[in-house]
Protein backbone atom coordinates (compact mmCIF):
# COMPACT_ATOMS: atom_id res chain seq x y z
CA UNK A 1 0.00 0.00 0.00
CA UNK A 2 1.64 3.39 -1.24
CA UNK A 3 1.07 6.30 1.40
CA UNK A 4 0.79 10.18 -0.03
CA UNK A 5 0.91 12.74 2.15
CA UNK A 6 0.14 16.06 1.14
CA UNK A 7 1.49 19.59 3.20
CA UNK A 8 1.77 23.10 2.17
CA UNK A 9 -1.69 24.49 1.39
CA UNK A 10 -2.37 27.83 3.58
CA UNK A 11 -4.36 30.91 3.33
CA UNK A 12 -3.11 33.74 0.84
CA UNK A 13 -4.32 36.51 -1.00
CA UNK A 14 -4.86 36.75 -5.06
CA UNK A 15 -1.35 37.34 -6.89
CA UNK A 16 0.34 35.19 -4.12
CA UNK A 17 2.20 31.77 -4.34
CA UNK A 18 2.38 28.65 -2.73
CA UNK A 19 4.25 25.58 -2.93
CA UNK A 20 2.42 22.26 -2.39
CA UNK A 21 4.05 18.57 -1.57
CA UNK A 22 3.12 15.30 -1.38
CA UNK A 23 5.35 12.86 0.27
CA UNK A 24 5.13 9.28 -0.86
CA UNK A 25 6.46 6.22 1.21
CA UNK A 26 7.86 4.54 -1.87
CA UNK A 27 8.79 5.35 -5.33
CA UNK A 28 6.36 4.90 -8.02
CA UNK A 29 7.58 4.94 -11.47
CA UNK A 30 6.58 4.25 -15.26
CA UNK A 31 2.82 5.82 -14.47
CA UNK A 32 0.70 9.08 -14.24
CA UNK A 33 1.50 10.87 -10.71
CA UNK A 34 -0.56 13.76 -10.59
CA UNK A 35 -2.39 16.83 -8.46
CA UNK A 36 -6.81 17.09 -8.47
CA UNK A 37 -8.44 19.42 -6.31
CA UNK A 38 -11.83 19.75 -5.62
CA UNK A 39 -14.02 23.24 -4.85
CA UNK A 40 -16.45 23.22 -2.34
CA UNK A 41 -19.97 21.96 -4.67
CA UNK A 42 -18.05 21.15 -6.88
CA UNK A 43 -16.29 18.40 -9.18
CA UNK A 44 -12.89 16.95 -8.75
CA UNK A 45 -10.88 18.00 -11.63
CA UNK A 46 -7.28 17.58 -12.32
CA UNK A 47 -4.68 20.26 -12.21
CA UNK A 48 -1.50 18.53 -13.38
CA UNK A 49 0.55 15.29 -13.81
CA UNK A 50 3.98 13.84 -15.08
CA UNK A 51 3.26 11.01 -17.23
CA UNK A 52 5.09 7.68 -17.07
CA UNK A 53 8.13 9.02 -19.53
CA UNK A 54 8.32 12.46 -17.60
CA UNK A 55 6.66 14.69 -19.86
CA UNK A 56 4.10 16.85 -17.93
CA UNK A 57 0.04 17.56 -18.59
CA UNK A 58 -1.81 20.83 -17.34
CA UNK A 59 -5.29 21.63 -17.35
CA UNK A 60 -5.90 24.82 -19.10
CA UNK A 61 -6.22 26.90 -15.68
CA UNK A 62 -3.23 26.01 -14.40
CA UNK A 63 -1.60 26.06 -17.37
CA UNK A 64 1.50 29.07 -17.49
CA UNK A 65 0.72 29.63 -13.36
CA UNK A 66 1.65 26.30 -12.03
CA UNK A 67 4.21 24.00 -12.09
CA UNK A 68 4.44 20.11 -11.57
CA UNK A 69 7.48 18.42 -10.26
CA UNK A 70 9.05 15.50 -8.61
CA UNK A 71 12.43 14.95 -6.71
CA UNK A 72 12.24 11.14 -6.84
CA UNK A 73 15.76 10.87 -4.65
CA UNK A 74 12.68 11.94 -1.91
CA UNK A 75 9.85 10.55 -3.22
CA UNK A 76 8.44 13.87 -2.98
CA UNK A 77 5.83 15.56 -5.75
CA UNK A 78 5.59 19.51 -6.32
CA UNK A 79 2.84 21.83 -7.49
CA UNK A 80 4.16 25.55 -7.60
CA UNK A 81 1.31 27.70 -7.89
CA UNK A 82 1.64 31.60 -8.82
CA UNK A 83 -0.93 34.05 -9.62
CA UNK A 84 -3.17 32.54 -7.77
CA UNK A 85 -6.55 33.36 -7.42
CA UNK A 86 -10.04 33.09 -5.87
CA UNK A 87 -11.32 30.73 -8.33
CA UNK A 88 -8.12 28.13 -6.96
CA UNK A 89 -9.03 28.23 -3.42
CA UNK A 90 -9.77 24.41 -3.16
CA UNK A 91 -8.77 20.83 -1.42
CA UNK A 92 -5.73 19.85 -3.39
CA UNK A 93 -4.84 16.53 -3.57
CA UNK A 94 -2.14 14.67 -4.59
CA UNK A 95 -2.66 10.81 -6.65
CA UNK A 96 -0.46 8.83 -7.86
CA UNK A 97 -0.36 5.04 -10.05
CA UNK A 98 -3.09 6.34 -12.55
CA UNK A 99 -3.74 5.81 -16.36
CA UNK A 100 -4.27 9.00 -17.37
CA UNK A 101 -3.26 12.33 -16.96
CA UNK A 102 -5.97 14.33 -16.08
CA UNK A 103 -8.73 11.87 -15.52
CA UNK A 104 -9.29 11.07 -11.69
CA UNK A 105 -10.99 7.42 -12.81
CA UNK A 106 -7.84 5.06 -12.29
CA UNK A 107 -5.92 6.62 -10.19
CA UNK A 108 -4.88 3.69 -7.53
CA UNK A 109 -3.55 5.65 -4.91
CA UNK A 110 -4.73 9.43 -2.83
CA UNK A 111 -3.37 11.31 -0.10
CA UNK A 112 -5.90 13.10 2.56
CA UNK A 113 -5.51 16.66 0.64
CA UNK A 114 -4.48 19.91 1.61
CA UNK A 115 -6.92 23.27 1.58
CA UNK A 116 -5.53 26.03 -0.45
CA UNK A 117 -7.86 29.36 0.52
CA UNK A 118 -7.12 32.23 -2.06
CA UNK A 119 -8.83 35.38 -0.77
CA UNK A 120 -8.80 38.58 -2.90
Amino acid sequence: QVQLVESGGGSVQAGGSLRLSCEMSTSIYGTYIGWFRQGTGKEREGVACIKPRGSTGYSSSAKGRFTISQDKSKNTLYLQMNSLNVDDTAMYYCAASGDACLSDRNYRYWGQGTQVTVSS
